[in-house]
């Protein structure tokens, strides 16, 4: 049974979807691939699920989450979880390039065979294919739009700023 509710964020509304306890989506509405609630989805606002990853995006937004823990169930073919598996790599406020996942997934020819999985992230922002960038740290695709992507990286940068000048402080 597939579960889901919308909430708010910084970014836009959400659509969370889960089975029993584990998340199984977090799509901007409108997005790109972004399913619609369907006939057999039951709408379940308090799941635990979506309250801990409401939760946890709120920290996220204030600067004081950098790595969310809630169960994930990453559905897509054995090569887009490779690459969404890499993505989770990539450290907080931090970015790799399309070229550089192909390489970590064997195969450096394969850049748009990545930028199609990467496209197709279910769970934006636990799984932080906004850190994805082209070629040179160009700003390419994400299914909530570049405005947000943009977004979520100033938002790690300023926060890695921030806590990087409080350190200095107490040196």
């Amino acid at each position: 049974m597939t579960h889901y509710t919308e909430i708010s964020s910084p970014w836009g509304p959400l659509l969370l979807t889960a089975e029993g306890a584990t998340l199984t989506g977090l799509y901007y509405p409108g997005g790109r691939h972004a399913p619609a609630p369907a006939d057999d989805w039951r709408r379940s606002p308090g799941l635990p699920v979506f309250t801990a990853v409401e939760r946890q995006l709120g920290e996220y937004a204030a600067g004081r989450r950098r790595e969310f823990g809630v169960p994930l169930a990453l559905r897509g073919t054995p090569f887009q979880r490779a690459v969404w598996d890499a993505i989770r790599t990539v450290p907080y406020g931090d970015t790799t390039t399309y070229r550089a996942l192909a390489e970590r997934a064997g195969d450096g020819r394969a850049v748009r065979a990545v930028g199609a999985a990467t496209g197709r992230n279910p769970i934006s922002i636990i799984v932080p294919c906004h850190r994805v960038v082209g070629a040179g740290g160009a700003l390419t695709g994400y299914a909530g739009g570049l405005e947000r992507k943009r977004a979520l990286l100033a938002l790690e940068a300023s926060c890695l700023l921030h806590s990087a000048g409080a350190a200095a402080a107490f040196l």
